[in-house]
């Protein structure tokens, strides 16, 4: 059953009595030596005394470290979670015992066991950005209504890919009776699919919260009738064959050197190779399976290998019918990561048919 699903949340950690103190009048310099001593920083007057250590622990790593390419930039990434994540707050009655606080509903709503405890103050920024795209609700070009996207659930920032499908889905003129969306998220290609006249989407997600969160959200609407949700790896309890396989697959290949490697972001080894076979078994013969990628991790040097390329060239499952690609739009000024690679970067839309097995007479 969907309601016994665990949720993801930050752990409540029970104890910061061996914390260092941190206020506006601390020495900087001397709480970052505690930091990669290993020790915990508690924050305990304002809230923006978090804001201002955090600031200042980027400020001496992007000086400690090399920040150019997209490797080192995953590197210091991985220094600055690993070092953040000692800086603490405390929670009393599910508020922050801080001053001028920001208000998070998630600490009463994924906690209701307990109001006591401390979390890192990169998770309180998490849950408290979290709160407001779930609150206020998030815009997505290619739907008529906002997604409220919950806490700890992959949606996208960037709409290129989701503008392919939808373009896709206006010239697609096969049967509507049902689809599969591999790794549901925050739901906007099922969205997409429902729009565009298909009569049910049976969706699947790793993530609990993704399916928890649309569970929510759906209610008892005419949506939750035509989106069947189950919370399973790739296409879950799903075993009937359908004329339409939907996969938004992680663009990068999982590094082995990094810790909490994002699923929805980063994929392994076995990834592809059991969603094509899955995938074949499930698609009637004369549907489509539509994946879309990018070619992030071809131009970022992360790997030569493209996993849907791979798969054409030696699977013996399925024959390309069309690869759309669309330049993705240029970064955002405001971001302050070099992204010089952007310019050659491409979203794409494969749509792939089934080889049908020769029978033997």
């Amino acid at each position: 059953m969907i309601t016994d699903i665990k949720i993801n949340r930050p752990e409540p950690i029970v104890s910061g009595k061996h914390s260092e103190l941190f206020d506006s009048v601390a020495d900087v310099q001397r709480t970052i030596k505690a930091l990669e001593a290993g020790k915990s920083v508690l924050i305990t007057e304002f809230y923006s005394d978090g804001l201002s250590l955090s600031k200042a622990l980027k400020t001496y790593l992007k000086k400690k470290l090399p920040n150019e390419s997209f490797q080192e930039q995953r590197e210091y990434r991985s220094e600055y979670r690993k070092l953040s994540n000692l800086i603490l707050i405390e929670i009393v009655d599910h508020k922050l015992a801080v001053k001028k606080p920001p208000v998070i509903g998630w600490l009463e709503k994924l906690y209701p066991e307990t109001g006591n405890f401390f979390l890192s103050f990169p998770q309180i920024q998490g849950l408290n950005g979290a709160w407001q795209w779930y609150k206020n609700g998030i815009s997505i070009p290619v739907l008529r209504n906002k997604v409220h996207p919950y806490y700890g659930t992959y949606f996208p920032t960037r709409f290129d890919h989701l503008e392919l499908f939808d373009n896709w889905l206006k010239r697609y003129d096969g049967p509507k009776k049902t689809a599969i969306d591999v790794g549901i998220g925050s739901g906007i290609l099922s969205f997409q699919m429902i729009k565009h006249g298909f009569q049910k989407v049976f969706a699947t997600d790793i993530n609990p919260n993704a399916i928890i969160g649309l569970k929510e959200f759906m209610g008892d609407t005419k949506l939750s009738r035509k989106i069947e949700l189950d919370f399973g790896p790739l296409f879950g309890k799903f075993e009937k064959q359908t004329e339409l396989i939907v996969f938004n697959p992680p663009w990068l290949p999982e590094s082995h050197d990094l810790d909490n490697i994002d699923e929805a972001i980063y994929y392994n080894e076995d990834l592809f190779p059991d969603f094509f076979a899955g995938a074949k078994q499930r698609l009637l013969p004369e549907g489509k399976l539509v994946l879309l990628f990018s070619n992030l991790a071809q131009i970022t040097n992360l790997t030569k290998e493209h996993p849907i390329e791979k798969e054409l060239a030696e699977g013996g499952r399925f024959q390309l019918e069309k690869c759309f690609k669309k330049s993705v739009k240029a970064a955002s000024k405001k971001t302050k990561r070099n992204q010089h690679w952007r310019s050659s970067e491409e979203v794409e839309l494969w749509v792939l048919t089934k080889i049908e097995d020769l029978k033997v007479e």
